[in-house]
């Protein structure tokens, strides 16, 4: 599996990618539509980084006619989440905890001194 996700990595490395797939997130994009959003970029460009997202599995295209339809698949990010994220969720949960505790022992260790306030 983690050989698997070399490729997720790869494609989520670039800022780029990154941003096409924010687009996707909000809904099905045309190709087109994704060409115009990078106009610093060539369609090539643009091109080369939507075929590094299919080969991931992260981008899926269809065709309606002329035009190219893409979408978001994000289960191989949800994959990256069980495999490495997920992995170490009870480490950071009991060390939070051990600092709660730790906090409230002291609070309660040291003692509390009265404010001296004005009588009136």
């Amino acid at each position: 599996m983690a050989k698997d996700l070399d490729h997720v990595w790869k494609a989520l490395s670039d800022p780029t990618r990154r941003e096409i797939l924010d687009m996707l997130r909000d809904g099905p994009r045309r190709t087109t539509a994704i060409v115009e959003a990078f106009q610093q970029l060539s369609r090539f460009g643009v091109m080369k980084h939507l075929d590094v997202l299919r080969e991931a599995g992260l981008v899926k295209t269809r065709a309606e006619g002329r035009c190219r339809i893409n979408s978001l698949n994000a289960a191989p990010i949800r994959d990256i989440l069980e495999r490495w994220i997920g992995k170490y969720e009870a480490y950071w949960s009991n060390t939070l905890l051990r600092v709660k505790e730790v906090a409230e022992s002291d609070s309660k260790a040291k003692p509390k001194t009265k404010k001296k306030g004005r009588s009136a």
